[in-house]
């Protein structure tokens, strides 16, 4: 990065965890231009790359920075590490995984729409997949009942009650006040991310954001989906290619969500029944995993 510091020119910073990110770094920069008619500082929060592509990436762009954040710290922990680089007067961080591709304007629609909300800690624009389906990015937050129909249904009958009140594909594409909001693409005022201390670091990866929306609004913020800003995810083929660790890992923090939940000593036999149930499914996912990969011959 060059002597110019693009801080003093914006009320914006961009947040990218990398890690081994190969060609999607290079569309998230490219296509960031036309997201936003500010320059961002853009920090890339490198958790042990490989593949040479961030170092690249910053070396060609003088408003990225490359930031080695000394390990593999996670998702949260990562961004947290790089939000405490930022110069605390900007006012909103846009915080999103390096394989997004940015929508026109994207950036300062979501920017437009934090103003018309002060309330709103956290921002989030419609997600679509490269076929152009929407994901479902705004959602409720999981309590013990919807979240268990949803892990134990969801698989094998998607209509299921609880799987859709969880994930909320039943309600209108508009402008509102949800639960939590996919850490794939989400601005974030800093004032009320810094109010909650940001991400909790104890997610390694999965149910960081849900966290998050969950204490942001405990604390009085919002969470505000805008679908009128759109971005491409290009979702991660992790995993498919290490089924058991992100498996396993997506179970554990679901445990630590809800046990965080429920952490009273009477409540010590629904937290038994909750891991216990998480175990068996986790296997089973695994197992599914697996069998599908070798069908394909990975």
């Amino acid at each position: 990065m060059n002597a110019a510091n693009p801080q003093a020119r914006a009320g914006l910073a961009v947040v990218t965890v990398t890690y081994s990110p190969g060609e999607h770094l290079e569309h998230f920069i490219s296509s960031l231009a036309a997201a936003t008619s500010e320059k961002p500082l853009v920090i890339l929060a490198d958790n042990g790359s490989t593949d040479g592509v961030p170092e690249l990436v910053a070396e060609a762009n003088a408003h990225v920075r490359l930031l080695n954040t000394g390990g593999n710290l996670g998702y949260g922990g990562a961004v947290n590490r790089a939000v405490a680089e930022i110069d605390p007067d900007i006012e909103f961080i846009l915080i999103a995984n390096p394989d997004i591709t940015w929508g026109t304007d994207s950036i300062d629609i979501l920017i437009d729409a934090a103003r018309r909300w002060p309330r709103a800690g956290a921002l989030g624009p419609a997600v679509r997949e490269p076929d152009g389906k929407l994901y479902p990015s705004a959602r409720r937050v999981p309590g013990i009942t919807d979240g268990a129909g949803h892990a134990i249904l969801g698989k094998i009958w998607p209509s299921n009650p609880w799987t859709r009140g969880y994930r909320q594909e039943n309600e209108a594409v508009t402008e509102r006040v949800v639960g939590w909001l996919s850490g794939s693409c989400l601005l974030v005022r800093r004032s009320a991310f810094d109010s909650i201390d940001g991400f909790d670091s104890r997610y390694f990866m999965f149910f960081e954001d849900v966290d998050l929306g969950d204490r942001l609004g405990k604390a009085g913020w919002h969470n505000v989906f805008v679908p009128d800003a759109a971005v491409i995810h290009a979702t991660s083929h992790s995993v498919s290619r290490y089924p058991e660790r992100m498996i396993n890992a997506h179970h554990a923090s679901a445990y630590r969500f809800q046990a965080d939940r429920h952490p009273h000593w009477w409540q010590a036999p629904l937290r038994g029944a909750l891991r216990a149930g998480l175990a068996v499914r986790s296997r089973i996912a695994v197992r599914s995993a697996l069998r599908e990969q070798a069908r394909a011959g990975v």
